[in-house]
């Protein structure tokens, strides 16, 4: 079903907010005119991504920098170590490991960003 989430006006291009509706928080991404939704937290340590930053379509998580497709939610690198171990750290390393976003389905109506929410 098919739920308002936001308003178009309510966020810039290359814009990203953070909203809950129907008991689910997403983020919401404006690219180029073209509005998506995917889940809120991070995939790795569920920071809230709309604090992070969109370059085109990645979205960069603000806590650990890993990076996310916002049209897929297809995880395309996974979070970077810390200093100093990061020189020798194993990219396969448990800690170093993410999962890709939930998107949500996403239309226009009237100025209004419909998410697709699916009942419980």
């Amino acid at each position: 079903m098919f739920i308002e989430a936001a308003k178009t006006e309510d966020i810039a291009p290359g814009g990203v907010i953070g909203v809950k509706t129907c008991g689910r928080d997403l983020a919401i991404c404006n690219h180029e005119g073209s509005f998506y939704a995917v889940e809120r937290a991070c995939g790795h340590a569920s920071a809230r991504l709309e604090r992070g930053t969109l370059n085109g379509r990645i979205l960069t998580c603000p806590l650990h920098y890993a990076q996310f497709d916002i049209t897929t939610g297809e995880a395309l690198s996974g979070p970077i170590p810390e200093a100093p171990a990061s020189k020798y750290a194993d990219p396969e390393a448990p800690e170093l490991q993410t999962r890709g976003l939930r998107t949500y389905p996403v239309k226009i109506e009237n100025g209004a960003i419909l998410v697709d929410i699916p009942s419980p």
